[in-house]
């Protein structure tokens, strides 16, 4: 199956790029994005503010530099204001548009964390339903990427992406 889910540190995968669960300024921040950021070194910040920022629900691209991945996609998804102000729409666009930009520098293989799902409050499992069939759907439409991993920080993550998973399977 080309997507899979994983417990590990987006940071430290040999994949062609990683997303970032990224602020709308793409300045850096905390958890993922500060992780990354960090990882990456400064030529990352350097980068980012290239970009002027990024709306809610879209994505943007820049090179890894100090990562092992090629590039990092930035994603800004939506904060969870109780599920009817177009939150999911937004999130799954952030996977769609991430994927997309992942396909026109060609890379192959991209991990994801589990966007919008910590300080800024998305409900997991929805949130892992979303990004396991917005990313299965893309891929099944004949996306230049062969391979996505969810990449999870806790344990208690990981087990929901693999039930979703496991329900896509049959």
């Amino acid at each position: 199956m080309p997507i899979t889910a994983i417990q590990a540190d987006i940071t430290s995968l040999n994949v062609d790029a990683i997303v970032n669960a990224a602020n709308t300024s793409l300045l850096g921040g905390g958890g993922v994005d500060g992780a990354i950021h960090r990882a990456a070194g400064p030529e990352l910040l350097a980068a980012c503010k290239q970009l002027n920022g990024c709306t809610t629900g879209d994505a943007k691209l820049t090179e890894g530099f100090k990562l092992p991945a090629s590039y990092v996609i930035h994603t800004v998804g939506p904060v969870w204001q109780g599920g009817d102000q177009g939150e999911a729409a937004l999130l799954a666009s952030c996977y769609w548009r991430s994927l997309t930009l992942a396909a026109s520098v060609s890379a192959r293989s991209v991990a994801f964390p589990s966007i919008s799902t910590g300080v800024y409050g998305y409900p997991i499992h929805q949130a892992a339903e979303i990004a396991v069939t917005t990313v299965n759907a893309t891929l099944e439409d004949d996306s230049a990427v062969e391979s996505v991993t969810f990449c999870c920080f806790s344990a208690a993550d990981l087990a929901v992406y693999q039930a979703c998973l496991n329900q896509l399977a049959r």
